[in-house]
């Protein structure tokens, strides 16, 4: 990815907890990235008093799913301008001016994307987000809008949404990642035209925060555009933690 090129928020739709079946049309790309998100990790310990001790003794029983939390700004006002991927032209400059119904089917898309229940299983999409080096699988648990700006007849123009996720890893995967012996986390991976390594990393660990460290084992200068055709090592998941 060349410097000065914009990169969307992209969130992709699946039907099912393995992320095999994807649901091509409801794919959203954000209008405007968020100016920032957070996420947060958080353990479970179960407080026991030791015996002769009146302090307790916590003893680590697991850890919880993650949580990320986003804010998107959606605006039809016409005063926010996206200058194109090519910082030099103007060509594929877009404002994002009000169509009729201001926010209205912006909003309506993201949450058939996040929020609306699958009408196959009953509940909403598995997600998964991606941004630069951010790579969340999880699934909605908190939506909210505030209306900023409105048109006359009241038809909104501007409006924060407030998201949360939780992260959500299949079965296999989070067994295999609670095992370091597994067999299952050595890997040697050929890399596809279009994959990243924070993808690689994810796909393989459950994770992409390692993919530094799997830059640093393969002894990548250039991760960021990685060559289709090379071959990469993934190492134990114990021997990266």
């Amino acid at each position: 990815m060349s410097e000065g090129k914009l990169q969307k928020l992209v969130i992709r739709c699946f039907r099912d907890e393995k992320y095999e079946s994807e649901i091509e049309e409801l794919k959203y790309t954000a209008l405007l990235n968020p100016e920032k998100y957070s996420q947060s990790f958080k353990t479970e310990y179960k407080k026991e008093q030791a015996s002769g001790n009146s302090a307790t003794d916590p003893k680590f029983t697991r850890s919880l799913p993650a949580d990320l939390d986003l804010e998107f700004l959606f605006d039809r006002t016409g005063v926010i301008v996206h200058y194109g991927d090519d910082p030099e032209s103007n060509s594929d400059d877009t404002v994002y001016k009000d169509q009729g119904n201001g926010i209205i089917d912006d909003i309506e898309n993201f949450k058939k994307a996040v929020f609306d229940y699958n009408g196959e299983e009953h509940k909403p999409n598995y997600l998964i987000i991606s941004w630069g080096a951010l790579l969340f699988k999880g699934i909605l648990t908190e939506l909210s809008f505030e209306y900023k700006l409105f048109k006359p007849d009241g038809t909104p123009l501007r409006a924060i949404a407030k998201v949360k996720f939780i992260s959500h890893i299949e079965a296999e995967k989070r067994a295999a990642g609670e095992n370091n012996q597994s067999p299952d986390l050595t890997h040697y991976r050929q890399v596809k035209d279009g994959e990243t390594l924070p993808l690689l990393t994810f796909k393989i660990y459950g994770d992409a925060k390692y993919y530094l460290e799997v830059a640093k084992v393969n002894k990548l200068n250039q991760f960021r555009k990685l060559k289709a055709g090379t071959e990469l090592f993934f190492p134990p998941l114990e021997k990266l933690a």
